[in-house]
């Protein structure tokens, strides 16, 4: 299968391209072209111009920003299929965010002048990535609601599961980053997941956390 071709996968895999006929996702596929990363190079920086749209065929990509203090939020990680970029790459402005390669990674990139003429001939498309940023929105609204009401056990279990989903039951996370990711100290982390170890939930290893039960770990996510 050829590069063009797998972009082309990737983008029927997401929501936001996922009604539009094989043609025209090999069409606008043939549009992108491919970079390679190496693990902690930056790919933009918030305040950066918006010009491209990514997709993640192999690596790992966060997406953060920095806090009054200097230190680091994640707000999401983007894996193997993903897409990011969106927003800014829509309106032409600022980038919200970094994106930080967090391993070697091949990227395909579609670059905004490409994806606005695509646009202009295909606005079906359009439509569909207002839907995007609308379910983005909402889960930006989740996550705030999460750090003010939600215990942390519970904004820890529900990190895990979305983690999970996108790559399985070993998660290539550390504490310190799972930290930053809940909003929570590395030592309130650490005792969590020790409990949960002790309880047969989960095990952990450097670098990693291994869900052996996510069952529990889900009903913890859903009941507070």
């Amino acid at each position: 299968m050829s590069r063009q071709s797998e972009f082309a996968v990737i983008l029927k895999m997401n929501p936001l391209f996922s009604d539009l006929d094989p043609d025209d996702l090999q069409r606008m596929a043939a549009l992108c072209h491919t970079v390679q990363v190496n693990a902690g190079e930056v790919l933009f920086q918030k305040g950066d111009d918006g010009d491209a749209l990514y997709g993640v065929r192999r690596g790992q990509v966060r997406i953060e920003t920095g806090d009054s203090d200097g230190g680091r939020l994640t707000l999401n990680f983007q894996g193997p299929g993903d897409l990011f970029g969106e927003i800014a790459v829509l309106d032409g402005r600022s980038r919200t965010a970094d994106a930080v390669a967090g391993e070697p990674a091949e990227l395909f990139v579609l670059r905004r002048g490409d994806l606005l003429a695509f646009l202009e001939r295909e606005p079906r498309i359009a439509i569909r990535l207002i839907e995007l940023l609308c379910q983005r929105i909402r889960w930006i609204s989740e996550r705030m609601e999460e750090s003010v009401l939600q215990p942390l056990p519970v904004r820890m279990a529900r990190r895990l599961c979305a983690l999970a989903e996108d790559y399985g039951s070993e998660v290539h996370i550390s504490q310190e980053q799972l930290g930053v990711y809940v909003g929570a100290a590395r030592e309130s982390v650490n005792r969590q997941l020790q409990q949960w170890r002790k309880d047969g939930i989960l095990d952990l290893q450097r670098g990693r956390i291994l869900l052996k039960n996510i069952g529990r770990l889900n009903a913890v996510a859903r009941n507070p």
